[in-house]
């Protein structure tokens, strides 16, 4: 019986590469003479015969390691019709992204009974980018993928649950990898035009340069969205990426450039709109908005031989936000200064430079005529705040510092793994890492600086059985965290009425496990499901008054998945995705032991058509299910059911027409709804309870013109 490694595992390329530093070269030597070495022959082969089915997902059995992984491809990408840039990350089963703001400001996003908030707990890169933003001026693990072109974006490959050696902070939930083209087989030059002025230009090819491929790509976008207030939005994104190599061997330099300016529409009380002082789509505040840039250069390399792969990847980050929200209107709360007339909006601020390093090395061996695999890995990452500041502001003009700091978190993460084939049909993961933090509050006030410093370990354990039948069967379990703002570390005095606060904990740490099974029996379909459940030190709820999040009991979560991707004919695609989920606190409380915000059921079913001769197409229909709102659920949203849909007709070899409509049915919901206290102007001082909602966009059309050179 010959023993065998996937395919998958053999050739992943996923952090980092060759030595950076003396230290990391050391460990990576360490290892390596600890590891025995053989001929070029006694290698581990790519001998798995995975079973393809070429569609728009890469799940097929042999490709993973947990029933809950696997890989978008750029196929549906560039099928289906998406709102804005963020929603790439919908293509992630059972994932919900939406908004609750203006198009320029992060979006909202919810997976396996999370309410994610802003990003939280399911990390997200770009090119080996890190995006989630650690003590951010708006929400920790911020996650704005504003500045991404969906047409530049070659595929997703995602994970869930905290199985994974090599991912870290902000991965309880799981996380998404995002990769961009190194080549455009033709240029691009679209042209789309909607209603409420919608309009985006596309421009995007590549060329030889050199010894390698130069691809670059500019996007312009104009957008007043369909609110009685017009947003407004201007934003411009840049791609210049160059790349040389093959598969094996290679390395790429990519830059990213991207601004954006709006106006916002934030949530509205439930009782104004009942009582006809404003409108679904209405504004209670016009000044809401803001504005955001963001430009990094990233630098990836990649060696490989019979024998080992070393990965690479180093990446620097400018970024800046201010953003301008009043979630409150006219309460008595620590932004409202004691001025019943100008309202309670505020300003989250910040300015950052982030920049950091992955470095990876992967050894193919044998132990006792046992394929194996070792690999260790090292990553770095430092941010720099100068300044994060909270701010009172009446019109976007600034009132009074409420806080402002200067901010230093740095962290090195240390990982190894081995994944060991036992048997032909059995093979194990076991995987360690250990994460330190350190933190640098220099805050107005003096009282809440200070320095913190937190480590973490987390373990992790696969095993794999088959397949059999053409079925495999996944027992997965780790241990993951999140971090806490820096902030939040140091404080001892709440910022307006100077009252004791208790400090945070740094690292919150997260444990969970699944069983799964994927299988391709029936020819044609890939097909997994996975039982799951999740254990959080420590929750994130947001907060209307401070409009951001703050810390919260532990909790526990349990769901179920189930995942469908069905080719009918070579031109026709089904998929269907089932998302169950069951979420409360563990410590009793008289207040409930609901979590607000967490999700229980999403469903969604999608039907492509890629080339019926010149046409093509796609629908696509979501269901979001209710949420409690408030910890003893006696508050609940409804839920919220859209669907879209893309018809395109290919004029000629290069030329091609589509429509896209979104809220294809016109359903009148939300896209987020909140229960907190707020104020209307004349309302007692106390405010009121009630539930503050995002209307759902009514149906709007959008047609694009798009040639290939």
């Amino acid at each position: 019986m010959k023993n065998r490694l996937p395919a998958a595992a053999l050739v992943s390329s996923r952090a980092c590469q060759p030595s950076a530093t003396l230290l990391v070269s050391a460990v990576l030597w360490a290892l390596a003479a600890a590891t025995p070495t053989y001929a070029e022959d006694a290698a581990p082969k790519q001998t798995v015969d995975k079973i393809e089915v070429n569609g728009h997902y890469d799940n097929g059995v042999g490709t993973s390691d947990a029933a809950s992984q696997g890989t978008v491809t750029a196929k549906l990408l560039e099928n289906r019709a998406t709102l804005r840039p963020g929603e790439v990350l919908e293509f992630v089963p059972g994932l919900v992204v939406t908004q609750h703001s203006g198009e320029g400001k992060a979006n909202q996003y919810f997976l396996r009974g999370f309410n994610l908030d802003h990003g939280t707990d399911f990390a997200t890169f770009v090119a080996g980018m890190p995006i989630n933003a650690r003590t951010h001026a708006h929400g920790q693990g911020y996650l704005d993928l504003n500045f991404l072109t969906p047409e530049l974006v070659e595929r997703i490959d995602y994970k869930k649950g905290t199985y994974y050696a090599d991912e870290g902070d902000f991965a309880s939930a799981g996380a998404a990898h995002i990769s961009l083209y190194n080549e455009l087989k033709q240029g691009i030059a679209s042209l789309t035009i909607g209603q409420h002025q919608f309009t985006r230009g596309l421009f995007a090819s590549s060329s030889q340069f050199g010894a390698g491929t130069l691809l670059y790509g500019l996007e312009l976008t104009h957008d007043n969205n369909s609110y009685e207030l017009p947003e407004n939005v201007r934003k411009q994104s840049g791609a210049l990426r160059y790349t040389q190599g093959g598969r094996d061997n290679n390395f790429s330099v990519t830059a990213l450039a991207y601004n954006n300016k709006w106006t916002a529409n934030d949530q509205l009380p439930q009782r104004a709109v009942d009582q006809g002082l404003i409108g679904r789509f209405g504004a209670l505040d016009p000044s809401d908005g803001g504005e955001t840039s963001r430009y990094s250069l990233s630098f990836d390399w990649k060696r490989r031989n019979e024998n080992s792969l070393t990965q690479f990847n180093a990446y620097a980050v400018q970024s800046k936000l201010n953003l301008f929200s009043n979630f409150t209107y006219f309460s008595e709360h620590p932004f409202d200064l004691g001025d019943p007339i100008n309202g309670d909006q505020f300003e989250q601020a910040e300015r950052r430079r982030t920049t950091g390093f992955d470095l990876s090395q992967s050894w193919f061996s044998k132990l006792a005529e046992l394929d194996t695999i070792n690999k260790i890995g090292i990553q770095t990452r430092f941010d720099k705040l100068d300044p994060v500041g909270l701010y009172s502001t009446v019109k976007r003009q600034r009132a009074a510092t409420i806080s402002e700091s200067n901010v230093k978190e740095g962290g090195v993460s240390v990982y190894a793994e081995n994944t060991l084939q036992w048997l032909e049909k059995f093979r194990t993961i076991v995987g360690i890492r250990a994460d330190r933090f350190n933190f640098d509050v220099v805050s107005n006030l003096p009282e809440n600086s200070g320095k913190v410093h937190d480590t973490t370990t987390s373990p992790k354990l696969s095993m794999i059985f088959g397949p059999w039948a053409n079925t495999e069967f996944f027992v997965n379990w780790g241990e993951g965290f999140h971090s806490n703002d820096a902030r939040g570390t140091t404080v001892t005095l709440t910022p307006k009425e100077r009252l004791p606060a208790e400090p945070v904990t740094p690292l919150v740490k997260s444990r969970g496990s699944e069983l799964g099974l994927r299988t391709q029996v029936i020819p044609g379909l890939e097909s997994s499901l996975a039982v799951w459940r999740l254990r959080l030190g420590s929750e994130l709820v947001f907060s209307g008054d401070a409009g951001d999040t703050a810390p919260s009991r532990p909790s526990y979560r349990r769901g179920v998945e189930w995942n469908n991707h069905y080719i009918a004919a070579p031109w026709l695609l089904f998929d269907l995705d089932l998302a169950l989920s069951r979420t409360r606190f563990t410590q009793d409380d008289p207040a409930g032991n609901y979590v607000p915000g967490s999700v229980e059921k999403v469903a969604s079913f999608g039907v492509a058509v890629t080339e019926l001769g010149p046409w093509f197409g796609d629908f696509h229909i979501r269901y979001f299910g209710p949420r409690t709102l408030i910890e003893d659920n006696s508050q609940r949203s409804r839920a919220t059911t859209v669907a879209s849909l893309r018809a395109g007709y290919k004029i000629d070899r290069d030329w091609k027409l589509s429509v896209d409509v979104f809220n294809l049915f016109n359903r009148e919901a939300n896209t987020i709804d909140y229960f907190y206290n707020s104020r209307l102007r004349g309302e007692p001082q106390a405010g009121v309870d009630d539930i503050h909602f995002h209307a759902l966009e009514p149906r709007q059309f959008r047609v694009t013109l798009s040639a290939k050179f």
